[in-house]
């Protein structure tokens, strides 16, 4: 078999026609959110953002068709032709000639509408295993056009390591040691979704300053933890609570939990995440969440993006 580099850089072996593969596909959090009030020549706000991936995650079975297919479980309520891992899969065969006749079946876990880039992470992942499938480095340029084509998250979960993105947040701007394990919970009510161009809407309505980059940034060059959980920033946080004001009920609950170390808004929303002292109050905060009625998960910063699950 020939071998091709893995999404981490590492090298794994080309598929056969004949195999079928797992992929794990994690969600984020944004350590640091800033959305700017000007936009680019296409219309998109300018964002500066810093991702981290979780070990929370989606897994996508992949292998060989007669023709694309993409399906969940559970099922969603739109057409595969929607999904942004058929997207992904398309772009992918007509930047590299050929055909992207495969079965991609998506196991969701992570919650839609909810900030955790659910959506970028399965195109991702999709992106990676086609990458395995048919031989091509990941790190290709070309590869990487591909994610940017679907969405500002999908470069990010390419690599997964701890990364600054400039431009519209889909610019890679520089990469951090990650810090593995860290224990984060997650909480979101069951009923409130958000939709990120409705959270952009808000958030022009009504635009909240930029929060200082630099220190976050000088943070994570020295890998000082408690700097960073200290520059831990959400300017679209306030459009989010507003059209979803149990966001903001669950932050103010998050922030007053014992062993939370800081608590923010993941993206635009309906997520809050706090990272904790320890895992056990990670899942202390996750299991008074459910006794709320909401939707929760104690999670651990993971150190990658999608990866081959053997």
């Amino acid at each position: 078999m020939s071998r091709v580099s893995s999404a981490d850089g590492s090298r794994a072996a080309t598929c056969s026609t004949d195999d079928a593969l797992t992929i794990s596909a994690p969600a984020k959090i944004n350590l640091y959110l800033g959305v700017h009030a000007q936009k680019d020549a296409r219309g998109y706000h300018l964002v500066d953002t810093v991702m981290i991936a979780l070990d929370l995650a989606d897994t996508l079975t992949v292998r060989p068709s007669d023709a694309l297919t993409v399906r969940t479980v559970p099922q969603t309520d739109f057409p595969q032709e929607h999904n942004t891992a058929y997207k992904a899969a398309v772009a992918m065969g007509k930047v590299f000639g050929r055909e992207p006749h495969f079965n991609v079946l998506i196991d969701k876990h992570i919650p839609m509408c909810a900030g955790l880039g659910g959506p970028s992470t399965d195109a991702a992942a999709t992106i990676v295993a086609l990458c395995q499938f048919w031989g091509i480095d990941p790190h290709d340029e070309r590869v990487l056009g591909v994610a940017r084509s679907i969405g500002a998250d999908v470069p990010f979960f390419l690599y997964g390591m701890p990364t600054y993105l400039g431009g519209c947040g889909d610019v890679m701007c520089e990469t951090f040691q990650p810090f593995t394990g860290t224990p984060v919970a997650l909480v979101k009510p069951w009923s409130s979704r958000v939709s990120t161009i409705e959270a952009y809407r808000r958030f022009d309505e009504n635009p909240v300053a930029l929060p200082p980059l630099e220190p976050m940034l000088e943070a994570l060059r020295a890998h000082n933890d408690d700097e960073v959980l200290a520059r831990v920033e959400n300017n679209l946080a306030p459009a989010a609570c507003g059209l979803a004001p149990e966001i903001g009920e669950i932050l103010d609950w998050m922030r007053q939990q014992s062993g939370v170390r800081v608590a923010n808004v993941c993206g635009s929303g309906a997520t809050v995440f706090a990272i904790c002292e320890t895992q056990e109050a990670a899942e202390a905060v996750s299991a008074a969440a459910d006794a709320h009625g909401w939707w929760s998960y104690a999670a651990k910063m993971g150190e990658r993006g999608p990866s081959i699950v053997e």
